[in-house]
């Protein structure tokens, strides 16, 4: 089981590594547009803060992915998972990187049949949408689960990366579904952490804890 926090936002993730609890970062185009910053700024802004599993998009032409993410791969080593989107160029380039040994997750998966395609190329993960295949009227959580019954049945060693998760109910059940990975926007993760029970529970006890007669 995973935690990866989906963001390009060095603040915000540092402060999720932070509680020891995260193993990877995702990022994309959009997030790296909202962080206002270098792609590569980014990414070692990351290295820097011990993160060992970072998802850096590339897009363009097969050749150009390929090329793209071996030049990623030079920069920064292990900590590269190359993200290429669900298309026969990104799993051309998928093919070539895998080959070389380099770590790639497949993105923008919305059925099991695109992540059958993934998993034949060689992809490390395999990111299925699942809030945004919600949004189209189906079920998210059965197109995870589909995934990860199939890769267990023909034994393949392709990760199930949910990705587009919008609460903390989501990430439990998308673990729940046979997901490994769940990467998840900050807020999400924090919200994680929260419940109305312990927060009652916390007030009473500090509440009794000032009414300790202490035997000193």
């Amino acid at each position: 089981m995973k935690f990866f926090i989906d963001t390009a936002l060095i603040d915000e993730i540092k402060d999720c590594w932070a509680t020891g609890l995260i193993d990877g970062v995702t990022t994309n185009p959009t997030l790296i547009k909202k962080a206002g910053r270098d792609p590569l700024d980014v990414y070692k802004s990351l290295i820097d803060l011990g993160i060992g599993d970072i998802s850096m998009e590339v897009m363009g032409t097969a050749a150009e992915m390929e090329y793209d993410g071996m030049q990623l791969y030079t920069l920064f080593k292990e900590s590269t998972t190359v993200k290429l989107p669900m298309t026969k160029e990104g799993l051309q380039a998928c093919q070539r990187l895998n080959n070389l040994g380099i770590r790639t997750n497949v993105t923008l998966i919305f059925n099991a049949a695109q992540a059958l395609l993934a998993a034949k190329a060689g992809a490390t993960y395999v990111s299925p949408f699942v809030g945004r295949i919600d949004d189209q009227g189906y079920a998210g959580l059965e197109v995870v689960r589909s995934i990860a019954g199939l890769y267990k049945m023909k034994g393949i060693d392709t990760q199930v990366l949910a990705a587009s998760i919008r609460t903390p109910h989501r990430v439990v059940r998308s673990f729940y579904n046979g997901a490994d990975v769940v990467t998840m926007p900050p807020k999400v993760f924090w919200g994680m952490y929260d419940h109305i029970l312990t927060t009652d529970g916390l007030r009473i006890f500090d509440e009794d804890a000032t009414k300790i007669v202490s035997s000193s």
